[in-house]
């Protein structure tokens, strides 16, 4: 009996206990976070040991735990990984070692999320080569969650494996499409990597392993190019040519080359050391060099002893046995430049790869990567990606047409559309037009080609869903689950027959098809103003990010001089302040600011200032009429998409360009002075900045917005901005043919409005009077 009051206690403190343990009320407080959130795995746990069971939380010691012979790869191939709205997914691939793909593994990741999102009805899903490995609610708006999940046996495979991160998310309070911005699940790259139980896996066995190099915790890949004897002229070329054939096999989505004397730090993630050499040369580098290389060439991987990492040995007696090994690594990735590609490789970043569209095409959407989906809530999103060749000419007047395969119930409103983006640019927009609902079958939809370019172009889809359930938006009542939408893999994209030709200057196609260097058949002249780390390491990892843009290795020669390039297509990377005038003026680059373009002493000088009082008493004085001329201008491009440069009859003249103080990078384009090549200029105020520069541009997210003439990258804010081309030339890519050129002229007078007026009322005119002329010889006469 005295045990009695004990007993009561212990239950009204349980029930205490979870009274208080529900979940937080509603909070408005601030939602994202300002910075990256910082989510870490429990201390006391070890990376590599698989969870006790499939869905255990990280947050348990047993979920991430691990021996310490087990290491780990990051598998975000993105600096930030968001997934958006109400139902979003994104998906790529890693690829193993066949020792990886055997050993025991397990996924880890850690998420935020917007606080508004109603965990009850939202989830996160977890895929591996297409099958489910864990799923959850999505319950991390406070603080950043992990989870981990064992991946069962047999799942991963040597070679590609397929990721995929899928979220449904529901609004707790709001049912207005405005509300669908809102939702918001974070992955930190940090935090997403698979844990390997076996520490032998890590071992590279071949140099078909190069791919498994991975990524480090921000999604960047490096290779560390280790060469005694860089600066020897005549080991230049053969030096980039390894760069290319070792980006080409990584195919990482932000890859950069680091040439060195002296060994880096070794095991570090998302890095491979590559070691290059004779034998003389890297023996005091290693304990112990690879059979052979004494007698032979060899390109075998040695294991560090302390770290476990694989290190690349590529050496011999001589350095022509040097550059036999490096022919092992970069000639199997050799392709002739005169055959087209029917895709482009966008695998391990994008998924499935983008087809090549060069010409009248049909492409069902089920080979595009977008599956059959039904749909319950207001905003539904849907991508995949369509690549055109580097001589596409129909920005002006093309326009591809998507045959819609759709349905929709009578509880949407009218007032709902479907938007189709292209390149996140409105492209175009389509009402449901029944308010009774139906089944689409093949409705074309116009999508105009203006924001196509050269390389892959990402297509979204987009379906805004009004109803009158969402209308009235009950507090409390539970998400509706009957669908309301469905897009079937059906559908279809129908590109047209385009103008192909290509155009100079035009950086657009060499960041999205490496031309017109991909497209040479002899060996490409480089000139670099000196042989520092710093400026072959920009030129490594230049080349290395053009040659995943052009698909194969580009064939390099050095030359010490301009006129040397003669009449072929050449790259000039270096410093402005070594660079030959020639070149900088050939690019349309002022050559009055060569020396002074990043220095202290150019910032604030009188002459600047006294330009900047005559600019600003000119634009006052004519302020007011200013203003209504530049508002006519902006109506008129709004409303009839009318500019002046298409008002223009003569071309514009291309200004010499001043690089701003804001930017430490800048790449350029023109003509030689022959104008019957091109000459493509990579510059920065000191070598260091450039290789640092140049490392950025080479993230897939910066290179793709290289364009126009001239594009500089600023990295207080991460922008690359371009100088539209104001004057181009015309360079003829394939065969002569009548219909090619009808479309040809078709998009140029499309683009100069005021000539295609001027040529209309001419021939109208000439029409006139030639009627006119007729008609009195051979019509009756009074």
């Amino acid at each position: 009996m005295k045990r009695m009051p004990v007993a009561l206690l212990i239950m009204f403190l349980a029930a205490t206990t979870q009274t208080f343990a529900q979940s937080n009320p509603f909070d408005m407080s601030p939602e994202r976070p300002a910075v990256e959130p910082s989510i870490e795995l429990p201390e006391g746990t070890d990376e590599g040991q698989p969870t006790s069971e499939p869905g255990a939380d990280a947050s348990s010691p047993a979920a991430v735990g691990g021996g310490p012979d087990g290491f780990r790869r990051y598998i975000i191939p993105f600096s930030a990984l968001s997934l958006t709205g109400e139902v979003d997914e994104r998906a790529w691939s890693m690829y193993l070692t066949p020792a990886q793909a055997q050993s025991a593994a397990t996924l880890n990741f850690g998420y935020q999320n917007a606080i508004v999102i109603a965990p009850e009805a939202s989830s996160l899903s977890v895929f591996v080569n297409g099958e489910l490995v864990g799923e959850g609610p999505i319950k991390a708006s406070g603080t950043a969650e992990t989870r981990s999940y064992a991946l069962p046996a047999g799942l991963l495979r040597a070679g590609s494996n397929d990721i995929r991160f899928r979220v449904q998310q529901h609004h707790r309070t709001d049912c207005t499409i405005e509300s669908t911005y809102e939702l918001w699940t974070e992955i930190a790259p940090e935090t997403a990597f698979i844990s390997f139980a076996d520490a032998q896996s890590a071992a590279f066995a071949s140099v078909d392993d190069i791919r498994a190099v991975g990524l480090d915790d921000r999604g960047h890949t490096q290779f560390n190019l280790v060469v005694p004897g860089m600066q020897q002229p005549s080991r230049a070329a053969g030096l980039m040519r390894l760069a290319q054939g070792l980006a080409l096999r990584g195919h990482m989505p932000a890859q950069r080359v680091i040439l060195s004397e002296g060994l880096p730090e070794l095991g570090k993630p998302g890095e491979l050391t590559v070691i290059a050499g004779t034998v003389d040369e890297v023996s005091p580098l290693l304990p112990s060099l690879p059979d052979g290389a004494a007698s032979g060439s060899v390109a075998a991987f040695v294991r560090d002893g302390e770290t476990n990492a694989p290190v690349l040995v590529l050496s011999g007696p001589d350095w022509p046995a040097v550059q036999a090994a490096i022919e092992a690594i970069a000639e199997p990735m050799d392709r002739p430049s005169n055959v087209p590609r029917d895709v482009i490789n966008t695998e391990r970043w994008l998924l499935p790869e983008t087809p090549v569209v060069a010409g009248n095409t049909r492409l069902r959407f089920s080979e595009l990567g977008v599956e059959t989906s039904e749909f319950t809530g207001r905003r539904f999103r849907s991508r995949f990606s369509v690549a055109v060749p580097s001589d596409f000419y129909a920005d002006a007047y093309g326009e591809a047409t998507i045959l819609l395969d759709a349905a929709y119930t009578e509880t949407v409103r009218p007032g709902s559309r479907i938007d189709i983006y292209v390149n996140g640019n409105i492209a175009s927009t389509v009402p449901f037009d029944s308010a009774t609902g139906g089944i689409l079958r093949h409705l074309p939809i116009n999508v105009t080609m203006r924001h196509f370019k050269p390389g892959p172009n990402l297509i979204e889809l987009e379906a805004v869903l009004l109803t009158e359930q969402d209308k009235a938006c009950a507090p409390g009542a539970p998400a509706s689950t009957d669908p309301r939408f469905a897009l079937f893999d059906t559908s279809e994209l129908h590109m047209p027959n385009f103008a192909r030709i290509g155009r100079r200057p035009n950086l657009a196609a060499m960041s999205g098809a490496a031309a017109p260097y991909r497209n040479s058949a002899g060996v490409i002249p480089l000139f670099i103003d000196r042989a520092d780390a710093d400026t072959l390491s920009a030129a490594a990892t230049f080349l290395a990010r053009l040659a995943v843009a052009g698909g194969q290795p580009i064939a390099v020669e050095m030359i010490a001089s301009p006129l040397a390039a003669g009449t072929r297509n050449a790259l000039f990377i270096g410093t402005l302040p070594e660079l030959p005038k020639t070149v900088l003026t050939q690019v349309g680059i002022d050559p009055s600011r060569q020396m002074s373009w990043g220095s202290a002493q150019a910032v604030g000088r009188g002459a600047d200032t006294q330009k900047a009082i005559d600019e600003w008493q000119t634009r006052l004085s004519g302020g007011a009429w200013r203003t209504q001329i530049t508002a006519l201008q902006d109506w008129v491009k709004q409303e009839f998409d009318i500019s002046l440069s298409s008002l223009r009859i003569l071309p514009q003249e291309q200004s010499d360009f001043v690089p701003p103080e804001t930017a430490t990078l800048l790449l350029a384009q023109g003509a030689n002075p022959t104008d019957d090549a091109t000459w493509t200029l990579v510059a920065a105020p000191s070598a260091k900045q450039l290789s640092d520069g140049v490392s950025a541009l080479a993230d897939i997210d910066q290179w793709r917005e290289i364009a126009g003439h001239i594009s500089t990258y600023e990295p207080a804010t991460n922008a690359v901005k371009v100088v539209p081309v104001a004057n181009f030339s015309f360079v003829q890519t394939r065969p002569a043919s009548s219909g090619n050129y009808r479309l040809i002229i078709a998009n140029w007078l499309s683009s100069n409005i005021l000539f295609y007026a001027v040529l209309l009322v001419t021939l109208s005119v000439l029409l006139g009077l030639a009627t006119s002329s007729m008609l009195s010889r051979l019509g009756r006469r009074p």
